[in-house]
């Protein structure tokens, strides 16, 4: 891989690099002291300071600060790069028109300039996902207990598909919810929505089939039994609270890692997770320009 690097180049050096490496298709990095300034569907600007400029190759430009995985600035891809020289300091300028959009940054120094051939590919392979974890259990179903026996994935319901639907040693349904990583109490409240979803048609179904005399004679099948729906959640660990509701539900928890890459020794389990962020440990941030 071709890498260019300038350390504390001057602005007009910067500027012949950052030319070079558009001509090239090059990915950029350019680290230095900067203010920001985006005009668009709304505006804002940040005030000087050190941050790191990203511009990739399909247009996308990322401004990122010493906080947070987000750009706090950026530009999507298909946006247009240029840069030049005012008043001898480097500007950026990444621009788009539909909408129309443009974000600038201006350098007053610059101390580290960047530029790189990347290749190999954009397809991503995702290992350890919960599909993976389904698969693992559908080709052991033991992992789960003895006897239980899965029948459907995404089996509908009036709550939403449920992950795994099965019976266990007995008869008895059982719902499975698959998290790939430590969870908090949402996790159980949406276990809790399959298993109520799927006791209402039970009982419904049960209505239905039922003798009217002998329901008057009270000889009808009893509903605690007829209803009876197991809950489990399936997940490497989770939180104190939710195994409190877990127990307050009659609910179980089984410890299930998602299978690992071949040769990866499996890492660090997500431990010290709060509530907080087990609840929201699958939600993903979109950054705003």
């Amino acid at each position: 891989m071709s890498v260019t690097t300038r350390h504390d180049p001057s602005h007009r050096e910067a500027l012949w690099e950052l030319e070079s490496a558009f001509d090239r298709g090059a990915l950029i990095t350019v680290f230095g002291t900067c203010s920001v300034e985006y005009r668009g569907r709304a505006a804002s600007s940040l005030g000087p300071g050190d941050r790191l400029l990203i511009l990739k190759p399909d247009g996308a430009a990322l401004v990122h600060t010493d906080e947070q995985r987000t750009p706090v600035n950026w530009q999507p891809p298909g946006s247009t790069h240029h840069a030049a020289v005012r008043d001898g300091r480097l500007r950026v300028r990444s621009e788009r028109s539909s909408p129309d959009e443009t974000l600038i940054v201006r350098f007053s120094t610059v101390h580290q300039l960047s530029a790189m051939a990347v290749t190999g590919g954009r397809d991503l392979a995702v290992t350890g996902s919960e599909a993976d974890l389904r698969r693992r259990i559908l080709e052991d179903p033991t992992l789960i207990e003895p006897g239980f026996e899965p029948t459907a994935i995404e089996r509908d319901s009036a709550a939403g598909p449920m992950d795994v639907f099965g019976v266990d040693a007995a008869g008895t349904p059982v719902v499975l919810e698959l998290k790939r990583r430590r969870v908090g109490p949402s996790a159980v409240s949406q276990l809790g929505r399959y298993v109520d979803a799927v006791a209402e048609e039970r009982s419904a179904a049960d209505s239905e089939d039922d003798d009217p005399d002998a329901a008057d004679s009270g000889t009808a099948a009893d509903a605690s039994d007829t209803d009876r729906v197991r809950g489990i959640l399936v997940a490497p660990s989770i939180t104190d609270r939710a195994a409190e509701l877990l127990a307050d539900r009659g609910f179980e928890h089984v410890a299930l890692d998602p299978p690992a890459p071949a040769g990866d020794d499996g890492g660090a389990d997500d431990v010290g997770v709060d509530d907080a962020d087990a609840d929201d440990a699958d939600a993903t941030d979109a950054p705003s320009s």
